[in-house]
């Protein structure tokens, strides 16, 4: 009877071991070996160097906690990451969707956890060092739920041999000369196109003409104002440029915008630094400058920003958090616009001389403080995009009258938002 009670003992506790292995325990409830953190992104363009370096330095820098990067299409994690986190098989981590007002859906199903691990420590976020706007835009009922996985501005890129043919010195200046300058290059016997304007599948350029004309999308209450006055004046001028006088083909993806630039075929087009490498592998005589000055006398841009979030069922939360903070850090966040020509997210790093003698990096760092967010926290806004804006310039460029079309988008956009005046 005893040895048998000995050998029942023995295999429980042989048990109890295999099963302590298989949750990556041991005693204490401290981790066997490093913590293993796996994160989703869809960094898969040229900017995707300075992602890997991050999480490359972090993994050197702690023993105790390795990270390990998937990259994939920002359609496949759409459709993956809601039910994986919801049920938690999901990453520990992921920047879920390139549009950062994505992370209001994961906030509202409970499955992104609140970052709590804030302050001016090594291990903390140092949200009092990062852009305002961008702590602002992933912050709901007060906590913080995201930081922000880049941080880019939009610029003008122009093609300096169409330029000098054109007999155009330099870069625009103002809006209006903007608007004349793209009319200028564009030589139609040539197939060539002053602006190229992409409006599907791509990050927003109409709406830095509709700011620089003084328009917008919504107002403060996320009611509509593209049916009024101002809003339809805004875009009369870039409608009648791409209807009448053949700025741009009708209906680009960003993609196919960026290859007529990249081809010689286009004299202008607004992109984020992402774009500079593969515009100098192509042998453009590339210029980059600010966006032009609008009506107002004053600059506007559009800021870019992807959401880095924590799975609210993570086994390591204090982990994942210190992950975050170092993602943000000063060096990290150095060494990221060194490695892709973005401008960094942290405001400590605005006056730093190895960033400030890059030129690109200074061309999109110069604009930081005049970029606005496209449809910052509005109420379904990644639907007021694609249901309400993305169709309305598809329709307005195509010959459409501007007056029937925004007044139609506007009841789509007010009923997304829930606007009621």
């Amino acid at each position: 009877m005893k040895k048998t009670l000995t050998a029942v003992a023995a295999a429980s506790a042989a048990l109890l071991l295999a099963l302590t292995g298989c949750s990556g325990g041991s005693a204490g409830g401290a981790p066997a070996g490093p913590v293993k953190l796996t994160v989703w992104t869809g960094f898969t363009g040229g900017d995707r160097p300075g992602y890997d370096q991050i999480v490359k330095d972090f993994n050197a820098s702690h023993e105790d906690i390795q990270v390990s990067m998937s990259v994939q299409p920002w359609d496949s994690i759409t459709q993956k990451l809601p039910s994986a986190w919801l049920t938690g098989s999901g990453p520990d981590i992921a920047a879920p969707s390139s549009d950062p007002n994505a992370i209001a859906q994961y906030v509202k199903t409970n499955s992104v956890l609140p970052i709590t691990a804030t302050g001016s420590g090594a291990s903390e976020v140092n949200v009092d060092k990062i852009a305002p706007a961008l702590i602002k835009e992933y912050t709901y009922n007060g906590k913080l739920y995201a930081v922000p996985a880049n941080y880019a501005t939009l610029s003008l890129y122009y093609n300096k041999k169409l330029f000098a043919a054109a007999g155009i010195d330099g870069p625009p200046k103002t809006v209006d000369e903007l608007l004349a300058d793209a009319k200028k290059l564009t030589v139609p016997e040539k197939k060539q196109y002053g602006l190229v304007l992409a409006d599907n599948q791509t990050i927003q350029m109409w709406p830095i003409l509709q700011w620089l004309e003084g328009g917008d999308i919504v107002d403060s209450k996320n009611c509509s104002v593209l049916q009024t006055p101002a809003g339809r004046a805004s875009l009369s001028p870039w409608v009648d440029a791409v209807v009448n006088d053949k700025i741009s083909p009708v209906g680009l993806t960003g993609a196919e915008a960026d290859s007529l630039f990249s081809a010689g075929k286009a004299a202008m087009e607004l992109n984020g630094p992402w774009a500079a490498p593969g515009y100098k592998s192509a042998g453009i005589d590339l210029g980059l400058a600010p966006v032009p000055v609008g009506k107002d006398g004053k600059s506007v841009t559009l800021g870019s920003t992807a959401p880095l979030a924590i799975s609210a069922k993570t086994k390591y939360p204090e982990q994942a958090q210190e992950f975050l903070a170092y993602w943000t850090s000063k060096s990290a966040q150095k060494q990221f616009s060194l490695t892709t020509g973005f401008p960094t997210l942290r405001t400590d790093l605005a006056d730093d001389a190895d960033l400030k003698a890059n030129d690109i990096i200074s061309t999109f760092t110069e604009q930081v403080p005049d970029a606005r967010l496209y449809l910052p926290q509005v109420p379904q806004a990644t639907q007021v995009d694609a249901n309400g804006y993305v169709p309305l310039i598809g329709r307005i460029t195509r010959g459409q009258d501007i007056a029937a079309e925004t007044a139609a988008a506007a009841k789509t956009i007010n009923a997304l938002t829930g606007c009621s005046s």
